[in-house]
């Protein structure tokens, strides 16, 4: 053997031994959740003064969420994340007791009962159940290759789906289809016969569309139901009051006013009392008119840059059971980012996204951070050892 080729053969054993650690999306997370408390302060301070006598109560609040969330995903990135398959039926299954908890103790905000308090602090379920669907649907993939594509497999895995929305549908329509779109997601991706879901999906949609079709036709007064009311004012933002649809018409105020590139940081008129909850999932609409289209798209990039590198990490993960856990993750950020915009824009009705690392919360964001944590600890089990030997023999 050729000298040259020795050095190329101890050259891959060094490089076999060495683990990958993405520092790119380390960075985007940390870029985004700066960006996120500059936008918050900014929307918030308003808010803050009137209701607790200082403007950086939610920046404050947000800080020490930002605290606990690297701390959560610090953990999550230096423990393997193999340690998930001894806990895959606690996570699922716990995450299904939760939801059911909080129709009985759950606490109401905004026409909505979606949190349980745990010592003092207030938890949000329908989050946790996003992670457990993400980590349950990424061990039984892995652990069923030979099952993949057939109708009984689908049928299985479907019925744990349905059983981890159900309970979430009852209090918050919304989280249930982004975990309904995960599970689904990831069952797609993984599938080598895709037909029966195609079929699947085109039911779906034509349930839905019977179903919206239904319900605005049924909204074409104001109705009660706290449900219909965001469809109707969804169809009719131009008679929002101010104690009802207000919200969506000052989004929409906010948006058609940034232009190119905005009034300023700082210099947003709605956020002064016009537009209700700026610092949570209307937040979008005072970035566009604080820093218009530029600062949209310069935000935007960020999160393209960020799901392509948990797409890489994907596609480059030492096994299966990594692989989809990192596309769990994919999914749901680009989702949740997708739909959040969508709303703020009144392309959607209004439901109470949030938009990721950027607007006010704990448990989305505590959640959020250890989904990115879980994503690390699959990019540092990648090995540096694709080295093409064959050409240099």
């Amino acid at each position: 053997m050729s000298d040259k080729s020795s050095a190329k053969i101890a050259k891959f054993r060094d490089y076999s031994r060495v683990r990958y650690f993405d520092y790119i999306l380390l960075g985007v997370v940390i870029m985004l959740l700066f960006f996120g408390l500059v936008m918050l302060y900014s929307s918030s301070a308003y808010t803050a003064s009137i209701r607790y006598g200082r403007p950086t109560y939610y920046l404050r609040k947000q800080l020490l969420f930002i605290v606990l969330g690297f701390l959560v995903m610090l953990v999550a990135a230096v423990i393997k994340y193999d340690v998930l398959k001894h806990l895959v039926k606690f996570i699922y299954w716990g995450g299904v007791f939760l939801n059911i908890i909080v129709l009985f103790i759950g606490r109401s905000g905004n026409g909505s009962t979606r949190w349980i308090r745990v010592g003092g602090v207030q938890v949000q379920p329908s989050e946790l159940m996003k992670i457990g669907i993400i980590i349950f649907f990424a061990y039984y993939i892995s652990t069923h290759t030979e099952s993949l594509g057939k109708n009984a497999f689908n049928i299985r895995i479907l019925v744990y789906l349905f059983i981890a929305t159900i309970f979430v549908f009852i209090t918050n329509l919304t989280t249930a289809a982004i975990i309904a779109f995960i599970g689904f997601g990831m069952l797609l991706i993984a599938s080598r016969n895709k037909k029966p879901l195609y079929a699947l999906i085109i039911f779906a949609l034509i349930v839905i569309a019977a179903a919206a079709f239904f319900v605005i036709s049924k909204s074409n007064a104001e109705p009660g139901s706290y449900r219909l009311r965001r469809i109707y004012y969804w169809q009719h933002p131009e008679k929002a009051t101010q104690n009802a649809g207000f919200q969506v018409l000052q989004g929409l105020y906010a948006i058609g006013s940034g232009g190119l590139f905005g009034k300023g940081i700082g210099a947003s008129a709605t956020k002064l009392g016009n537009l209700p909850e700026s610092q949570n999932d209307m937040i979008f609409s005072v970035i566009v008119e604080e820093l218009g289209v530029f600062g949209v798209a310069c935000l935007i990039l960020m999160y393209v840059l960020l799901l392509w590198r948990i797409y890489m990490i994907a596609v480059n993960a030492k096994d299966m059971f990594g692989s989809f856990l990192a596309i769990g993750v994919f999914l749901h950020l680009s989702v949740q980012v997708i739909l959040n915009m969508l709303v703020v824009t009144n392309v959607l009705p209004n439901t109470g996204v949030t938009l990721p690392f950027i607007s006010y919360g704990g448990s989305s964001l505590l959640c959020t951070m250890y989904e990115i944590g879980v994503v690390l600890s699959v990019s540092r089990q990648i090995r540096l050892d694709r080295i093409d030997l064959e050409e240099d023999f």
